[in-house]
């Protein structure tokens, strides 16, 4: 017969065994507005991707005409003024050429579009380029840039 000693630490092995190894579950309850706060700051996060040490965004514009004749480069400016007066037109001076550039892009497919329609009125030189650009963010393109 078994030894009456020895029943209680078999018991008390069984009782540490089964509570060590017992599957606890913890409980989790998150206040919603934390969904809304993580949101908020996703979304600060790409645009702060999208920015350059200036402030500016990163982007595209259409450029023109590259040229050393200033005349000429005011007088493209003006043409695309009168022509396209919902975008802005940009003279850049880099030593020794006017650059006369357009538009403030966020996506290389919308200067694309862009330069599509600007080679019906020009046709040689008009190509994109990447530039720090002017942007003011609406509501829907915060859903658009997922």
């Amino acid at each position: 017969m078994m030894n009456v000693k020895i029943i209680p630490f078999i018991l008390c092995f069984v009782f540490i065994a089964k509570n060590s190894f017992a599957n606890d579950t913890v409980i989790v309850r998150k206040d919603p507005r934390l969904n809304i706060l993580s949101e908020k700051q996703a979304m600060l996060n790409k645009r702060a991707a999208l920015t350059t040490s200036n402030g500016l965004y990163k982007g595209f514009r259409v450029q023109v005409i590259s040229t050393n004749n200033r005349e000429e480069a005011l007088k493209i400016k003006t043409d695309l003024l009168t022509k396209f007066p919902d975008q802005k037109v940009y003279l850049i001076f880099q030593s020794p050429n006017f650059k006369v550039r357009i538009g403030n892009f966020l996506k290389k497919e919308d200067a694309e579009d862009f330069r599509t329609l600007l080679n019906k009125h020009y046709t040689s030189g008009v190509y994109i380029i990447a530039d720090a650009i002017e942007y003011t963010f609406k509501d829907t393109d915060e859903s658009n840039n997922n």
